[in-house]
């Protein structure tokens, strides 16, 4: 995700990222079923869950783009250090991952449909401590959850899909509750809406949304629920 460049002039995208970018490969999506296993009792007003995916710009992009979606904040989650920075988290010492805390109204899109999103569009599963072209443990697969009721439904979603062998390695998720989050600089939130020309974003991060919208049609929404920041 440190990767940042504008095009020089007169240079296609693609052939930039063709020649430029040989060890870099976008993530395919990989349609899977939902959750044989649904939250137990009435659906709340909102609930909170918190995911962990690799960098936190394409995971917060594809769950702004969820209909049902009320806030998706980039920040920290897993690690023992207070308030860290990303400065801090990047070291790959804090424990801390980067994840995105999701608001969202379960009478509009429930928790099974937003696990099947994570799994099938947001990024690989199959991957340890790294996705696509960012390495370590603060880039791990987590599900931080905020009661036990999260926690039955992700274990038992994980187990159906290693079971149903559709991504042809094992997940490596873990699922833990969550301590606490730490929400990230503003400059790291809204950050796939803002800088859609960065390479990163346009090679690892905007095939995730599309491939949100082919997949998804139903609950996509085309204007992304943005966070409000500071001094807007």
């Amino acid at each position: 995700m440190k990767l940042s460049f504008a095009l020089p002039a007169g240079v296609a995208l693609g052939a930039l990222l063709v020649f430029s970018l040989p060890s870099m490969s976008a993530e395919t999506a990989v349609p899977i079923p939902p959750p044989a296993l649904k939250e137990a009792g009435a659906p709340a007003r909102s609930e909170r869950i918190v995911l962990a995916g690799g960098c936190f710009w394409g995971v917060q992009g594809v769950f702004q783009h969820v209909k049902g979606v009320t806030q998706a904040v980039s920040g920290y989650a897993g690690g023992d250090r207070t308030k860290p920075s990303y400065a801090q988290v990047s070291t790959g010492t804090t424990g801390h991952a980067e994840s995105v805390q999701i608001d969202f109204d379960p009478r509009v899109v429930d928790l099974g449909t937003l696990l099947q999103v994570y799994f099938s569009v947001a990024h690989n599963p199959t991957e340890l401590n790294y996705q696509g072209p960012d390495e370590g443990t603060q880039y791990r697969s987590e599900i931080f959850t905020a009661n036990a009721e999260q926690a039955k439904v992700a274990d038992a979603y994980i187990r159906q899909l290693d079971a149903a062998k559709l991504f042809g390695a094992p997940i490596v998720t873990k699922v833990e509750p969550l301590r606490a989050f730490y929400a990230a600089e503003g400059y790291h939130q809204n950050y796939l809406t803002l800088h859609p020309d960065s390479g990163y974003i346009a090679y690892n991060d905007l095939p995730k949304v599309e491939n949100l919208k082919r997949l998804f049609p139903a609950i996509y929404r085309e204007e992304p629920k943005l966070v409000a920041l500071a001094g807007e």
